[in-house]
């Protein structure tokens, strides 16, 4: 009886010590090429944009080890290794397990991880995508000569069929490779990354992201890359055509909170821009010439800036004589009005009726004046 007991104690200790390294992780990691004696290798996690340390090794004998919490379901995210003050940044899925990593300084496309489920099946979507990589570089190399000699004799049919092969692998690779996986691993981490970064391209709907979440059956819906999925599809389909334009409020460059509300006129436009984009600059005459002509009989424009620089915002609407009503929380695309429209690209216009419908979208030039003469009533 007392060794039976002993047995089951023993057993409980086992059980014990296994779930206690539940959610931890370890790297066991190489590094191939020259590494200087006492070269330190972190961890980095990115917080809106900007790198955080997790964790710090030091490169013995060409190898390193990591050990740490990996978190749970919802914390899984990409994280980097970095070695030493490089540039050269490996990606991997910081999650519970034993993940190994061989990590090339001189070819990073020769870098491999893996050991976890999801850390395998970004290995798996690396080669695929670093074989089209491949192709791309070699096509380009065999056809220089020949795109050249085609633009100084101005053979233009030549040059539009390289670039149009040359589209074609760039497809292969942005669309072709990932929707391929999506295809063939609908419930892995990865895919909702793939998803996530297809989406804010705009080659996927946000229906189609939607719908390429649930496949994950709820899984991975609250991680980060989840939940922005979520924000930018529903925040999408808030902001259709035919829907009532959200009102919001933020500073002026005076400081003054103004909204939409208090801005709206027979017809208003939302006219997303900013003080760097280019575009946005060649734009404003238009749009200066346009609510000149028209805002008397009930033309409205409010500009919605991406600027994170308040005084670059502030000198770009003196110099292009922007005298309509402007705000800006300066937070550059984290900008919460920009992520509240879904607004991915600038410049970005929403055109109200006078209920603040929204009527069009993302007119220029003639077509706006017409759709504003036609909302007048002219």
């Amino acid at each position: 009886m007392k060794k039976i007991l002993v047995l089951l104690a023993a057993t409980f200790a086992f059980i014990s010590c296994e779930k206690a390294l539940e959610n931890q992780y370890t790297i066991n990691g190489s590094v191939t090429g020259v590494v200087e004696k006492g070269t330190k290798i972190f961890i980095e996690l990115r917080s809106e944009g900007e790198p955080i340390t997790k964790d710090t090794a030091v490169i013995k004998d060409g190898k390193f080890e990591f050990k740490g919490q990996a978190g749970e379901v919802k914390d899984l995210d990409i994280a980097f290794l970095k070695i030493g003050d490089d540039n050269q940044m490996l990606p991997f899925v910081l999650e519970e397990g034993k993940i190994n990593v061989v990590f090339d300084k001189d070819s990073l496309n020769k870098s491999t991880i893996g050991g976890t489920p999801n850390n395998d099946k970004f290995q798996e979507f690396n080669q695929k995508s670093f074989a089209v990589n491949k192709k791309m570089q070699k096509f380009q190399v065999d056809n220089m000569i020949k795109m050249q000699t085609a633009q100084q004799s101005k053979d233009t049919a030549t040059v539009m069929k390289i670039q149009e092969d040359f589209k074609a692998l760039q497809d292969e690779i942005s669309k072709t490779v990932p929707l391929e996986f999506l295809k063939n691993n609908p419930d892995s981490f990865i895919s909702i990354l793939l998803t996530e970064n297809l989406l804010l391209n705009q080659i996927m709907t946000p229906e189609e992201a939607k719908v390429q979440l649930e496949k994950s059956k709820g899984k991975y819906n609250e991680t980060k890359s989840g939940k922005n999925i979520l924000k930018i599809a529903n925040a999408a389909t808030s902001v259709e055509v035919g829907k009532v334009a959200p009102d919001f409020s933020a500073p002026s460059p005076e400081g003054k909170t103004i909204s939409l509300k208090e801005s709206m006129g027979k017809v208003t436009i939302i006219d997303f821009w900013a003080s760097w984009c280019g575009p946005c600059r060649v734009e404003n005459p238009n749009v200066v010439a346009l609510y000149n002509e028209f805002h008397e009989k009930g033309l409205n424009i409010i500009g919605v800036s991406l600027d994170k620089d308040a005084a670059k915002w502030k000198e770009a609407i003196a110099k292009d004589g922007l005298i309509w009503n402007h705000v800006s929380n300066l937070k550059f695309w984290q900008d919460p009005i920009a992520e509240q429209y879904n607004v991915k690209s600038i410049p970005a216009t929403f055109i109200l009726d006078e209920k603040g419908n929204i009527v069009a979208r993302d007119l220029r030039g003639d077509d706006l004046k017409a759709k504003v003469k036609e909302l007048l009533g002219e």
